[in-house]
């Protein structure tokens, strides 16, 4: 939970899914002009049907830009960003959007290119030209040719119109935004994961499945526009082997949003065989950039922010905004850019905590919420958190079959309006309320100053002076409940490899 008041990341989707059972009702909907417009692909000259003409894909991605900046929010770094931006235009360069054979409309969209503030693996691309990796990817990769595969495969998705292709193909009818009637938009996206309070249209895009033949011609695509550009093209393959790894250290055979790209086995196997295509075409594939793209790495925040909030035992801190409150035991923590949300562990309850911007005091926030969602309810009063004024109201609701007990609270701190929306099933509800009621009620201000002053954990970049087992070179404690693990797998070796002398390793630190 951010410091700014907001009104996006990939391993948390069983939470969402298992909430959607349970409370919310799912709804399609269409988030383009139900027809079709013929036009030219950038990518084989030919004409298809499409879902959007290409200014409606322009415009699209403007609009939803705006949104992902809004959610996610840029990682604040201008060495990072002109850096990410200055080889991704070089890339731009050697694509089918800006050879001589290209339509004029193509060759004269302008790309834009950003880095998100989000510790999750990923990257993707809007239509019309928006492409986008995290932090988190980026320091997973060990140099620039594994980053210029990636800007690649992301360019060919643009390139070769797969948003607009896919939405005609499945008119959006496998698109899912969330949120009831009821709860309206305070559950709007995946927990953990990076889509919050977006609009249907931005929602539908980032959860947009593109086809395995998508992803296999956007594997293909990065190959080539990557070796065009001088880079070694094979170098992409390390990043789904890790990848890979990743997704078996969390217990899945392939992260949740990626279940329609192909295995990443496959394209360990297939990156290196379409870069030697093109080096036997004749593309000199020479460039790794080792050196500088550590120098990038180098003091990038690693992981999750602290800063931004964070669970410490049975505790959740916010250094910026100066609060804590409880956790009840055995609760799952889901920290988002604008909302806390609480999951018990039969996943049968839920506590959602977001800022209220637009409400002048906690009667108003709760009110307005009864209001709004055409709510009447005589049981409402004012109460408190410690020495903090709060409101609270409780109700029932039907809502798909579903019948619910929910409890809204709101309370006032430093300026701010703070509003928990928790609920369960109405059978359970008086058994919950004293656990929503232990944690709304034990809201207060953070005085401890370790915690205040608390840092992020940043990479440290270093160069292996001697042949080295890699457990070796880490410190005996790893900040922020960091794993070897995590660390072999961003360095993208194993604990027991001998680490050559000249290597660069990334260590987290704090």
């Amino acid at each position: 939970m951010e410091n700014d008041s907001p009104d996006i990341q990939l391993s948390n989707n069983f939470v969402m899914n298992r909430l959607i059972k349970l409370f919310l009702p799912v709804l399609f909907i269409s988030f383009f002009i139900p027809s079709c417009v013929v036009q030219e692909s950038p990518v084989t000259g030919q004409k298809r049907a499409y879902a959007y003409s290409w200014d409606q894909e322009v415009q699209i991605g403007r609009d939803v830009d705006l949104e992902i900046i809004r959610e996610f929010g840029l990682y604040d770094d201008e060495r990072v960003s002109n850096y990410f931006n200055a080889i991704s235009k070089e890339i731009l360069e050697n694509s089918h959007m800006r050879r001589e054979d290209t339509a004029a409309r193509f060759r004269e969209t302008e790309f834009t290119f950003r880095v998100l503030d989000s510790p999750v693996v990923n990257a993707f691309a809007l239509p019309g030209g928006y492409v986008y990796v995290t932090r988190g990817l980026m320091a997973h990769m060990n140099n620039e040719a594994q980053l210029a595969v990636v800007i690649g495969h992301e360019i060919g998705h643009v390139a070769a119109r797969h948003a607009s292709q896919r939405g005609l193909q499945q008119t959006i009818g496998s698109v899912v935004v969330l949120g009831g009637a009821i709860l309206g938009q305070e559950l709007l996206g995946l927990p953990g994961e990076t889509i919050l309070n977006l609009s249907s249209q931005a929602a539908g895009l980032i959860f947009l499945s593109y086809s395995r033949n998508h992803e296999r011609e956007s594997d293909r695509l990065g190959v080539e526009y990557a070796a065009k550009t001088g880079y070694v093209a094979a170098e992409g393959a390390a990043f789904f082997t890790s990848l890979k790894r990743i997704s078996e250290r969390a217990g899945q055979s392939i992260p949740s949003l990626l279940s329609t790209h192909p295995d990443p086995g496959e394209r360990e196997r297939n990156i290196p065989r379409k870069a030697r295509e093109w080096e036997e075409a004749g593309y000199q594939q020479t460039i790794l950039n080792t050196e500088r793209y550590m120098e990038i790495l180098d003091g990038m925040i690693f992981g999750d922010n602290p800063r931004n909030g964070f669970r410490e035992e049975n505790t959740y801190y916010h250094p910026e905004l100066a609060f804590l409150f409880p956790i009840p035991q055995n609760w799952r923590m889901i920290n988002q850019p604008s909302q806390v949300v609480l999951l018990s562990p039969e996943q049968d309850a839920v506590m959602i905590l977001r800022i209220d911007s637009e409400s002048a005091n906690p009667r108003e926030s709760v009110q307005t919420f009864l209001s709004a969602n055409n709510i009447e309810t005589d049981d409402q009063r004012t109460t408190q958190s410690g020495n903090l004024t709060a409101y609270e109201a409780n109700f029932f609701i039907q809502d798909q079959n579903q019948n619910l007990g929910v409890n809204i609270y709101a309370l006032e701190y430093a300026g701010r309006v703070y509003r928990y929306i928790n609920y369960t099933e109405r059978n359970k509800f008086d058994a919950m309320k004293p656990r929503f009621a232990a944690t709304t009620g034990g809201f207060r201000q953070l005085t401890d100053q370790r915690i205040l002053n608390i840092n992020p954990v940043r990479l440290s970049v270093r160069q292996v002076e001697r042949d080295t087992r890699f457990r070796d070179l880490l410190p005996s404690n790893l900040p922020m409940n960091i794993t070897p693990e995590e660390v072999e797998i961003i360095n993208q070796v194993y604990l027991d490899d001998t680490i050559p002398a000249g290597t660069f390793i990334k260590i987290p630190v704090q």
